[in-house]
């Protein structure tokens, strides 16, 4: 009986040793896949630290401006508002008075100096005159924005609008700084119907973005969480060289893709990562983030020394480094090198020898496979770039927002903010005054 028993169990050491070995495997690939050098994890959140290498070659030249780079000082201002003499007023030699005699300048230097901020309370009177004529009694009209018997103007509500979402200052800390800038006591309450007010005017230029970005010629996309009212939500964007959209939802489905752009981008090159939701969207081409695929790679290649990762992420580099080489004329299509990249991928994808060990491995083939057409885009039109990055950076100011301010509190403060950001940012691209903008759309749009 005992010795049936010992039979079984040695029967049984196989199985469980291969059972191990692929534990072992897949903690390997868990661990490597939350440093920031082999993942999206940002490098605060990773597991140990990188042994990796910087894979940078070091530049022999100093650090700093090189030589026959121009530098900029702060110039002197051709029209200062106050100018103060300093007169000797005794001779440094025998102490005689030099009050009565002339002076000749020496030397000028100026301080940049800000003045004393207070806020200031303009009363608009409305007057009545009578017509000598008629007798008709006539009122003076109050300007549109004028609607209430005190209240903030359209420059200080876009002060607290650009303080709060593109300085991610909460609400707390935002009546702080206008009490002790600007002597202004507002209530959370207020500046939260401040942001809404925005939101409200800044809606038709938010829809106005979100009809043209439909027609660039590449729209890159990402999303992130959020947590929004203590719920998990989501945050949308898509962006191109000259707009940025964003968008808040509930959803991580493709819905909310649907809801913005239903017929999704017919003339666009859509640039993602490769979740499904996002390559379901339509488009004229997609491309995928090389930059995502490459950090997969790093970590086949580090925990399982898969000689296939490596072989790819060479072809990846190369592919990156030759679209550097052509020009925006170039003719990409018939290039004998661009064509023999498209060969090589496609010897590679059908390669399998130690990749095949692993079901991670095979499982990033397999989707390599399906979107192969998705992978070198970028090679044969020179304004697709080879990465998402621009959309990266674009979602990150979600995070910091979130970190910041540890949630947002409500559905609508999620959207107010992604209608807002959509605007700075916009405005941001088009090389304008994001201040300013927000100013004149407050005081050319008033309710």
């Amino acid at each position: 009986m005992l010795y049936e028993a010992l039979v079984d169990t040695a029967s049984l050491v196989p199985g469980l040793q291969a059972q191990v070995s692929e534990l072992n495997e897949h903690i390997k690939l868990l661990i490597n896949g939350k440093k920031s050098d082999s993942s999206n994890t940002p490098p605060s959140h990773q597991i140990g630290r990188s042994n990796k290498k910087n894979s940078r070659k070091k530049s022999d030249r100093k650090s700093g401006g090189q030589q026959g780079h121009k530098g900029s000082t702060l110039p002197l201002s051709l029209t200062p508002d106050e100018i103060i003499m300093h007169h000797p007023l005794h001779c440094s030699c025998c102490g005689e008075s030099l009050e009565d005699e002339p002076s000749v300048i020496l030397e000028k230097r100026q301080e940049v100096v800000i003045p004393p901020i207070e806020a200031k309370y303009v009363e608009h009177v409305s007057s009545e005159k009578k017509c000598r004529r008629c007798g008709n009694k006539s009122r003076g009209c109050f300007p549109l924005n004028i609607n209430a018997p005190i209240q903030y103007s359209g420059k200080l509500t876009a002060v607290v609008s650009y303080l709060s979402v593109y300085h991610h200052l909460p609400y707390k800390r935002l009546t702080v700084i206008l009490k002790d800038l600007f002597g202004i006591s507002l209530s959370e309450g207020t500046i939260d119907n401040m942001l809404k007010k925005v939101t409200r005017i800044a809606q038709p230029v938010y829809e106005m973005i979100q009809e043209r970005i439909q027609k660039e010629k590449e729209v890159g996309s990402d999303e992130t969480g959020a947590h929004i009212n203590g719920k998990q939500g989501w945050f949308f964007v898509w962006q191109s060289q000259a707009l940025t959209f964003i968008a808040a939802s509930m959803s991580r489905g493709y819905k909310t893709i649907f809801k913005y752009f239903p017929n999704g981008f017919p003339t666009s090159v859509y640039i993602s990562d490769c979740l499904r939701t996002q390559l379901k969207v339509p488009a004229l081409l997609h491309q995928l983030c090389i930059a995502h695929l490459l950090r997969e790679l790093n970590n086949f290649e580090d925990a399982l020394s898969c000689k296939w990762s490596t072989k790819m992420k060479t072809l990846l580099c190369d592919a990156i480094e030759l679209d550097k080489q052509f020009s925006e004329h170039d003719d990409r299509i018939s290039n004998e090198k661009v064509r023999e990249t498209e060969l090589k991928l496609e010897t590679l994808l059908n390669e399998y020898d130690d990749a095949s060990t692993h079901k991670k491995v095979q499982a990033f083939i397999v989707r390599l496979k399906k979107n192969k057409p998705s992978i070198l885009t970028f090679l044969k039109h020179h304004y697709v770039p080879p990465d998402n990055n621009a959309s990266e950076r674009a979602i990150r100011n979600i995070k910091i927002k979130t970190k910041v301010s540890g949630q947002f509190r409500s559905e609508d403060g999620a959207d107010s903010f992604a209608v807002i950001r959509s605007i700075i940012d916009t405005t941001r691209k088009s090389g304008n005054n994001i201040l300013d903008a927000l100013v004149l759309m407050m005081l050319f749009r008033p309710e």
